[in-house]
């Protein structure tokens, strides 16, 4: 398959194989066929009502199939999609689509009240998904703006289906923008990154061939569409003909899990919360995935007890250990499930057409064992942050992605993470990376997570300070932990407090939010390395 546009898979492998499953959910169940159908009339019904090739349209929806139909109708028509969260609230919305200004909008019939009052100043033509028509009630929340109803499963009302379809598909280059995400904005505000249709046509493929992805592969899809790590679980599938299931129900882990088995999906993916709240709350011994063959956990570090757990809990299937980021479409490298045990604690190696290097301030690449910045380079990378030239120009320099994180490789070419960059302190003059308490602490039989922030105090200067989540009914004490460390860790990076906590605060990626624990432990936190 040669072309680097998604709706052209999926016109590809709807006329191979009309009858294939591609998207499906508990609303909606979609056939390759079905999908082209769908992706077709909508795209004609948007190029009608005037979205223009190159147009930014904000797609914010839950994972239904209708969020699939619209992304790719806008693609199919040379438009770029921009996905959000619904659950960024009102301020949020106000000032991404202040910076967007988009004419169009996909948003939630249940979320029209809100819609009403964000878009006062600046109403799009909405598309609404939404089980039933356009109530005078719905019409009135969103303030009388022009809108259009949208199924669920992304067919349009039939009384409005009547628009030609001369003008599908558009022709489009593959350095155009496609798709637009945000970055989780743990460290500050959220940032527009803009990806082409190479960066997703190069992510997706990559990742087809290091997970062996086939037509017959079916994945189970509880991550957003809005993130990174989920969109790529749904091109990558795309790409190989293969099927999501969109299951938004996480909050019942074991439903989740029990329709794992029931839709014969041969893949899963996951955050670290997502496999530490089934390894708390959910009992496996009586269920059963005849079809799993992988599993893949990224968006930060999980420790590794819990990589530990997973791999048993999923045997015969294999456990991917994944990295990457929004600027890099999604993926930069894996660890090879046969070499989990040899290189336990890598991030692994470059996935396919991606070139990873450790190097220092000056850019010059260090020698294996030492840390320094990880670079990347490869047609996934970002072309940059939307109208932001400054930002896009600190993080890409001669051609290499600087990631904003430290890590180091060992003599056989493994990366290993050593935390973020902006997160190192200083303790005593020395600089401190969190992650290496943070794994410390890990390997402490009765600690199932822990994280560790720099803390300011007056007297003492900066120091570290760690939140730890017990296991269930452990009696593991703060004196006991900081015992345990130093045997592991030279004194000053041994933490001055631990505070037991049920859970880490952690944003809706699952990403650590390291600035809420800072303020928890009563003393202002540190400024970063540099400030």
């Amino acid at each position: 398959m040669s072309s680097p546009f998604p709706p052209h898979w999926v016109l590809e492998h709807a006329e191979r194989n009309p009858e294939a499953p591609a998207v499906d959910s508990h609303e909606a169940r979609l056939s390759y066929g079905e999908l082209a159908e769908r992706m077709r009339v909508l795209s004609a019904h948007l190029a009608a009502a005037g979205v223009r090739q190159g147009e930014r349209v904000p797609i914010v929806l839950p994972n239904v199939p209708a969020a699939v139909v619209a992304a790719l109708a806008l693609q199919a028509l040379g438009a770029c999609a921009v996905e959000m969260n619904r659950g960024w609230g009102v301020d949020a919305f106000r000032a991404l689509l202040a910076q967007i200004r988009p004419r169009h909008a996909f948003v939630l019939g249940r979320d029209a009240r809100l819609w009403g009052r964000v878009a006062r100043s600046l109403p799009p033509h909405f598309w609404v998904v939404h089980p039933t028509e356009l109530t005078p009630a719905l019409r009135g929340g969103l303030g009388g703006a022009a809108a259009t109803w949208v199924r669920a499963d992304g067919r349009l009302d039939p009384a409005q289906a009547t628009a030609p379809v001369s003008t599908y598909p558009a022709a489009s280059h593959p350095e155009s923008p496609a798709l637009i995400l945000y970055t989780s904005g743990s460290t500050g505000k959220p940032r527009a990154v803009v990806q082409t249709f190479r960066n997703i046509d190069a992510n997706a493929r990559s990742i087809v061939q290091y997970l062996g992805l086939s037509s017959g592969d079916r994945a189970m899809l509880v991550l957003p569409l809005s993130y990174c790590y989920g969109r790529s679980v749904l091109h990558s599938h795309l790409l190989a003909g293969g099927s999501v299931f969109l299951d938004d129900r996480f909050m019942y882990p074991r439903l989740v899990l029990e329709a794992l088995g029931a839709e014969g999906c041969t893949g899963f993916a996951g955050v670290p919360s997502t496999f530490e709240i089934i390894r708390r709350h959910v009992d496996l011994s009586s269920l059963t995935w005849p079809r799993l063959r992988y599993v893949t956990e990224a968006g930060g570090a999980m420790s590794l007890d819990t990589i530990r757990w997973v791999r048993r809990s999923i045997h015969p299937a294999r456990l991917f250990i994944m990295y990457g980021q929004t600027e890099a479409t999604s993926r930069l490298s894996y660890l090879p499930p046969e070499q989990a045990a040899d290189k336990e604690g890598s991030i692994g190696i470059a996935i396919p057409g991606v070139e990873l290097k450790v190097v220092d301030d000056e850019g010059v690449e260090l020698s294996a064992g030492e840390t320094g910045h990880l670079i990347a380079r490869g047609d996934c990378v970002t072309p940059g942050y939307l109208d932001e030239p400054e930002e896009t120009a600190a993080i890409l320099r001669d051609g290499w992605l600087w990631t904003g994180d430290l890590a180091y490789r060992d003599p056989d070419g493994f990366f290993f993470h050593a935390g973020r960059s902006r997160e190192v302190f200083k303790i005593a003059g020395h600089r401190v990376s969190p992650v290496e308490i943070e794994h410390a602490l890990e390997r402490h039989p009765e600690v199932v997570e822990a994280a560790v922030v720099a803390v300011r105090n007056e007297l003492a200067g900066d120091a570290a300070a760690a939140f730890v989540v017990r296991r269930p009914a452990g009696s593991v004490s703060e004196g006991d932990l900081r015992r345990f460390c130093r045997d592991l860790l030279p004194p000053y990076k041994v933490p001055a407090t631990v505070t037991f906590v049920d859970e880490l605060p952690r944003n809706a990626s699952g990403k650590l939010i390291r600035a809420e624990l800072a303020g928890r432990s009563g003393s202002a936190p540190a400024q970063e390395e540099g400030s």
